[in-house]
């Protein structure tokens, strides 16, 4: 194909190679124990449930919850994790005087708040059959309610 140029004299070929892979989808379901209000590493958890990982490809997680969230930060330190509830309680407190969703408790709509912000899903690397985690990064439940049961993520690897 050629492409005109706005040079005089010169020419530009372009080619355009179309290739089809064979993309692979794998979904499952993973039921997590109960866990009380607080930021939960659940990163063992999925790792022990996956099944073997492919070399490469993108592993997509959703919690099936409107008021419990994900997200990856910092694994070693447990004071991140205080330091989380800290923040997002004086952030978005219970018993707000204007939140009108209150018949199922103090704690629900700021659950639902804290989700919103935080996200119920995360998208991660797959490389040379492992997660592509940081050295001191974990994947974390956030329990928004004080008794939320059990929480369902929904994963999907794209590989």
């Amino acid at each position: 194909m050629m492409i005109p140029d706005r040079f005089p004299g010169i020419i530009c070929s372009f080619a355009r190679l179309f290739v089809i892979p064979l993309v692979m989808v794998d979904q499952f379901e993973i039921l997590l124990p109960e866990y009380g209000r607080g930021y939960h590493l659940i990163t063992h958890l999925i790792e022990r449930k996956l099944p073997d990982l492919p070399a490469s490809g993108l592993l997509h997680i959703f919690i099936e919850h409107s008021s419990a969230g994900l997200t990856i930060n910092e694994n070693a330190d447990p004071g991140v994790r205080h330091d989380f509830e800290v923040f997002m309680n004086e952030l978005i407190p219970e018993n707000h005087p204007s939140y009108r969703h209150i018949m199922e408790g103090p704690d629900d709509m700021p659950a639902h708040l804290k989700a919103s912000l935080l996200g119920s899903s995360l998208t991660i690397p797959v490389t040379n059959g492992r997660l592509k985690l940081g050295t001191w990064q974990g994947i974390y439940l956030c329990e928004f309610r004080n008794h939320g049961g059990r929480r369902k993520l929904f994963l999907t690897m794209i590989s």
